[in-house]
């Protein structure tokens, strides 16, 4: 990171090594490095050095992300929804303008892990600038997991974060979206994520030899872990797969399976593949995601009755269960038929076993019961 003058952040850098030396992936230390952007943003507005900060300073930097236009936001096509408007089509609420709850949270975490870095080192201020509830972090410690989770008040300045359900195409709009894949290469890249469940990052990283025709598997990089790990994949999907390689070629070596289709072959980057399931998304007038992709997996296994949920968890490689459980929970959009079969059926007179005497009913429950 580099200031107005071009010139780098020390303190940031020395924070971002240390969490490279600890094992944080290439995408952790940029979302951090952002965060840290956005801090010393602030810093430099209020003319305060970044080991002279209080808790005033925090105030400001979450009061500014509460009220600031986020311009990743900014970027929208001619024609579509609004920021923070729900598509009429999928019922998927589109991101608001500014900078959403979750960002100001991580944001937080990141100022107060940056603060914690240097105190040992005798730099910085002697109180950490970001408020912590105590009482919660003393009571997680020393939780066990067999123990019932304890509600604990959020830390100061923290923002309420809505618990966010995941959600899924269905089936009818699969296939219209399927529909609209142009090539087989994305019949093949949509199959084959919808198949394995696996993220869009780790399937994109897939060479000719993580691929298992014979057990019907791929090998993927975990995002997590990153360690490489089997995910299944379905025989519609191998066939797919190929029919691809057999039109395009095969990979060069070292090469992955997905490639670019025109030019000099390049790997297809995740940024390229987003942009085709938009492109595909746009002309049905929808505002699913890669990702939605993982979750509408996710969810017809964890509702299939031949599949238990400790397997379930098994395939999409979650550490904890609590996880995958989530995609057991019933939306509204899968109760509209039995809620339609409610509002049909006419209006059941209250009934009470015939054990129970007049009298005493009508003097629990008053009289008309």
């Amino acid at each position: 990171m580099v200031d107005a003058a071009d010139r780098e952040v020390e303190p940031v850098s020395s924070y971002l090594r240390d969490r490279m030396l600890g094992d944080a992936s290439v995408e952790t230390c940029r979302s951090y490095g952002y965060g840290l952007l956005r801090w010393f943003r602030v810093l430099w507005a209020l003319d305060v050095g970044w080991e002279q900060v209080t808790e005033a300073e925090t105030a400001a930097l979450v009061g500014w992300l509460r009220h600031a236009r986020n311009p990743q936001r900014q970027r929208r096509r001619p024609g579509s929804h609004p920021a923070g408007s729900v598509n009429p089509r999928t019922g998927k609420p589109t991101l608001r303008e500014g900078y959403a709850p979750s960002t100001i949270a991580h944001n937080l975490t990141v100022v107060h892990g940056f603060y914690a870095f240097f105190q040992p080192f005798g730099r910085g201020p002697l109180l950490n600038p970001v408020p912590e509830n105590s009482a919660r972090r003393a009571a997680l410690a020393h939780r066990s997991p067999l123990e019932v989770r304890q509600q604990h008040r959020r830390a100061r300045l923290r923002p309420k974060i809505a618990a966010r359900h995941p959600r899924s195409i269905p089936d009818e709009h699969w296939d219209e979206l399927f529909a609209q894949m142009r090539c087989v290469r994305d019949k093949a890249l949509l199959a084959n994520y919808f198949a394995s469940a696996a993220r869009a990052s780790e399937l994109l990283g897939v060479g000719l030899g993580d691929v298992e025709w014979t057990k019907g598997q791929l090998w993927v990089i975990s995002k997590g872990t990153r360690a490489r790990q089997p995910v299944p994949t379905s025989p519609e999907a191998l066939a797919y797969l190929a029919a691809y390689l057999e039109e395009d070629g095969l990979p060069p070596e070292g090469m992955p399976l997905w490639r670019t289709r025109r030019g000099e072959p390049r790997p297809l980057t995740y940024w390229a593949a987003r942009r085709v399931f938009q492109r595909a998304c746009e002309i049905i007038g929808a505002n699913w995601t890669l990702h939605d992709l993982r979750h509408t997996a996710a969810k017809r296994m964890a509702r299939d009755p031949e599949l238990k949920l400790h397997e379930v968890q098994t395939i999409l490689r979650h550490a904890h269960i609590s996880t995958t459980e989530l995609y057991t929970a019933a939306g509204l959009d899968d109760l509209l038929d039995k809620l339609a079969a409610f509002y049909s059926r006419p209006v059941q007179p209250v009934a009470w076993p015939t054990q129970y005497a007049a009298d005493d009913i009508e003097a629990v429950f008053g009289a008309g019961q």
